[in-house]
């Protein structure tokens, strides 16, 4: 028997197909939520189903023989109730089509049993939920702290490499502007010993000329 069948078989108790499908669904549902959030679920008369912790261990491969090691893992497992062993078993003998081959729930025993499974399971959802988010939103927050630092970085870094072009300009002006000031020395050490030969050569005549005068002035004197 399948889904679909075992969805027939009920449809006439629940009131049709669509209202069959939807409880199997239902049932079905909150079983596997609580399972897997690891409660034990028991229903009286027909088993319990309950999640399992199998530790890391060595199996063999049947078609090698290798041996491989088998990582640690969870898996479901079903353990039926007393009453279905029997009937199964043959020592009970199994109702009539109108009758319900599992026992019923004794009155009081369904205040909110199942309900309260399904609750903690979404609880537990919306915990790993939030965790989640919580963890997403520290990691935007330092992503974005790193970008902004970075910014900075490449900021600075910019505004270093302007003040050193502008520190090499300046240095490139000034050892321009030095060159024809430097030129302007050279000239000016040149020009002056020819300057002074020429006042020497000016100086020098007229000195002569001078003892001339005087020479002739000390012989008339000497005449009269």
């Amino acid at each position: 028997m399948n889904k679909a069948q075992l969805v027939e078989a009920i449809a006439d108790k629940l009131g049709g197909r669509q209202q069959a499908a939807d409880a199997v669904d239902a049932v079905l549902d909150a079983m596997v939520r609580a399972v897997v959030a690891g409660d034990r679920v028991s229903v009286t008369g027909f088993g319990s189903f309950e999640k399992v912790d199998r530790p890391a261990r060595y199996a063999r491969n049947p078609q090698t023989g290798e041996r491989v090691r088998v990582k640690k893992t969870s898996v479901p497992r079903f353990r039926a109730g007393q009453g279905f062993k029997d009937l199964v078993a043959g020592t009970k003998k199994l109702p009539k089509g109108g009758e319900v081959s599992v026992k019923k729930a004794p009155k009081g025993s369904l205040s909110g049993g199942a309900s309260a499974t399904v609750k903690k399971a979404v609880a537990k959802k919306a915990t790993t939920a939030k965790k989640a988010a919580a963890k997403t939103t520290v990691a935007k927050k330092t992503t974005a702290k790193k970008v902004a630092t970075a910014k900075k970085v490449v900021a600075k870094t910019a505004a270093a490499k302007k003040t050193t072009t502008a520190v090499k300009k300046t240095t490139a002006a000034a050892k321009k502007t030095a060159t024809p000031a430097k030129k302007t020395t050279t000239t000016a050490k040149k020009t002056a010993p020819a300057a002074k030969k020429a006042t020497a050569k000016t100086t020098a005549p007229a000195k002569k000329t001078t003892a001339r005068t005087t020479t002739a002035k000390k012989a008339t004197a000497r005449k009269k």
